[in-house]
């Protein structure tokens, strides 16, 4: 199929979908494929040469609007792309649209969105986890072949499990955060949503490495689809156990299986403990609380996005704000708050204590294993409206994928599946051993096929 085609085919596709997955369509999609298409024929294509990315709307993409899913960037173009996405777009790689997600990345279910919530593919009264929602429903849905997410807290892993694709959160420092409008810039990273494990591979090894606009990333360029084909034998994973203290029991089963398939190709199953994952919720949301409410203060109506105009500066800037939802005026005000002079010591100093705590127990663990696993998700697809009323209810399913960026180590789910619902487990490595975590998966994946 030629890749005009292809592209037609997932424009249609797209515009019968029900699932409100895409914010925005790329509208030279079929230009830009005829394009690729030339240079295929001529031998001349990138690695990327054929695929056809979603990108979420935190992401820039020059010429496409950038709305973080919010009233406030609503009819807001992008005048630049993201380092990742000039990196896809040099290796021939097509963009197709932006994909819908929580507003401003501030959820776990892809509800909060002003464009209105994104439904799971797989059962249309729940949700597809977020904030990546879009991302991993476009993909699970074949909307697309990859999308690119960002992960703040499990954001790509958690839509992932919840909508049955491979997602990999890289390493921090890895991958360019140059063109993400972040939500906590010491806990983003951006990283591919896929369909299997080869693609995550060749896409990660496309988008990662040095980037002068963004001088936290100080890995040179790595070629990850050499892991793909790795042997596993001999690895040793971790099993931990505080990871399924109150897990679903069809959930645990089907990670434990999933565990006994990876010891099938010679991995070593191992016991590890994390025993301060107990406190990592409360660590991860007070850290993030705080970065999140500081880099909100760009969105004030004077410069761009919403504006409303009121009878004096402060006035305007509070009626301009007053487009933003719920929850992330609850998280701009509760950041706000702990790092406030008389209660900084008391919340935020503590965090940064207890984020450095977890980051230390993770660590440990990993110098006796070489990978650490358990469930994504504690439980499968919860239905739409069911936790949206209860921020700490929806805060805590956060609760297995939050370790990972707290550490700033990379983590994957992978998909397995429980009563015809995905669910995922997850793998977490040392910082710069990605590598490790998609031999592993690819493993999984060659055992179950």
């Amino acid at each position: 199929m030629k890749l005009s085609e292809k592209v037609q085919a997932y424009l249609d596709a797209i515009n019968r979908s029900k699932l409100n997955a895409f914010v925005s369509i790329n509208k030279n999609a079929e230009n830009d494929a005829e394009k690729i298409q030339r240079k295929i024929n001529s031998g001349k294509a990138g690695r990327l040469a054929g695929y056809v990315f979603s990108i979420k709307d935190n992401i820039a993409v020059s010429g496409m609007r950038l709305t973080c899913a919010s009233k406030m960037l609503e009819n807001y173009v992008s005048p630049y792309d993201a380092t990742v996405v000039k990196r896809i777009i040099a290796e021939d790689g097509l963009i197709i649209g932006k994909t819908n997600m929580d507003e401003f990345a501030c959820g776990a279910s892809g509800e909060t969105s002003y464009f209105g919530p994104t439904l799971n593919p797989h059962d249309e009264k729940r949700v597809p986890g977020g904030s990546s929602a879009g991302s991993a429903a476009s993909v699970a849905a074949g909307l697309c072949d990859v999308s690119l997410g960002s992960d703040t807290g499990g954001s790509i892993r958690c839509p992932s499990s919840f909508c049955g694709v491979f997602g990999l959160k890289p390493t921090y420092g890895s991958v360019s955060r140059y063109g993400l409008v972040d939500m906590a810039m010491s806990l983003d990273q951006i990283g591919p949503i896929t369909k299997n494990v080869s693609d995550a591979a060749l896409v990660l090894s496309v988008i990662n490495g040095s980037d002068k606009m963004d001088n936290t990333v100080v890995k040179r360029q790595e070629d990850y689809t050499k892991f793909t084909r790795k042997n596993i034998k001999g690895m040793k994973i971790g099993v931990v156990e505080e990871f399924f203290d109150g897990c679903d029991h069809n959930v645990e089963k089907a990670v434990r299986d999933g565990i006994e398939a990876l010891k099938g190709k010679g991995a070593e199953i191992v016991n590890a403990s994390v025993p301060k994952t107990s406190i990592a919720v409360p660590t991860y949301y007070l850290n993030m609380f705080a970065e999140f409410s500081s880099a909100m203060q760009k969105f004030d109506g004077l410069k761009y996005g919403f504006r409303k105009n009121g009878s004096d500066l402060n006035d305007t800037v509070a009626e301009s704000r007053s487009a933003l939802g719920e929850e992330v005026k609850r998280r701009i005000l509760l950041g706000t708050y702990i790092t406030m002079k008389e209660f900084r010591s008391k919340w935020y100093s503590t965090a940064l204590k207890a984020r450095e705590a977890i980051k230390h127990e993770m660590l440990a663990a990993l110098k006796k294993c070489d990978l650490l696993t358990g469930p994504t998700m504690p439980f499968t697809a919860f239905k739409l409206g069911e936790k949206i009323k209860d921020p700490i209810e929806m805060y805590l399913s956060d609760m297995l994928t939050v370790s990972a960026n707290l550490s700033g180590l990379p983590a994957a789910s992978i998909p397995l599946n429980v009563k015809g619902l995905p669910v995922g487990m997850q793998l977490h490595a040392n910082a710069g051993e990605e590598g490790k975590i998609l031999a592993a998966a690819a493993a999984y994946e060659r055992a179950t096929k």
